[in-house]
């Protein structure tokens, strides 16, 4: 049984889950995605309105959006609530009948879109694009530290999908085995 320590305030008790969660998917992440996170998290923690969202419809918006502020704005919210989904609420895909890549490829694309119309910040949201997949892993260990299953086939479909080495890790644990790619299928 592990034992909950408190943190003085919002920020270091973030800090501290995302550390652990880290530590236990053997995922590595600089201090800029860290802090992105926890900041990320305090934004959503109290926030009621993220599972109403219509994130395709959402980014669509954005694209269409005349206000530069408010166009990058919209997009950082898709990208945020993307990566908020696929790592802690991964079956509110299934809720909408959508794969949890489906937020995976829809956050990564609201990222790197957001980078080539900023001139400041555009290598952070760089890495938010590219890193994606780690994110959501460190996410994924975090909410797994309170749920104890894991789906096995969502586990593969992710990890083929978006290369997830939470999933792979997974996946060999269950398996004792090594997971491959089929080399006569394609990977999107």
């Amino acid at each position: 049984m592990r034992s909950l320590i408190l943190h003085s305030t919002m920020t270091a008790q973030w800090h501290a889950l995302i550390l652990e969660a880290q530590q236990s998917c053997s995922i590595q992440l600089k201090e800029d995605l860290e802090a992105y996170l926890v900041f990320l998290l305090m934004r959503f923690a109290g926030d009621p309105n993220i599972a109403t969202s219509v994130l395709g419809m959402d980014f669509l918006q954005s694209l269409q959006q005349n206000e530069h502020h408010l166009h990058c704005h919209q997009l950082k919210d898709v990208g945020d609530k993307c990566l908020l989904f696929a790592g802690l609420f991964p079956g509110r895909a299934i809720k909408k009948r959508v794969k949890v890549s489906y937020f995976v490829k829809l956050g990564q694309t609201a990222y790197s879109t957001l980078s080539n119309c900023l001139s400041v910040q555009e290598e952070l949201f760089i890495k938010l694009c590219l890193e994606f997949p780690k994110l959501m892993d460190v996410l994924q260990a975090m909410r797994e530290s309170s749920h104890s299953t894991v789906d096995l086939l969502q586990s593969l479909e992710l990890w083929h999908e978006t290369g997830s080495q939470l999933s792979w890790q997974r996946l060999v644990e269950a398996t004792n085995a090594l997971p491959v790619i089929n080399p006569k299928k394609s990977v999107h």
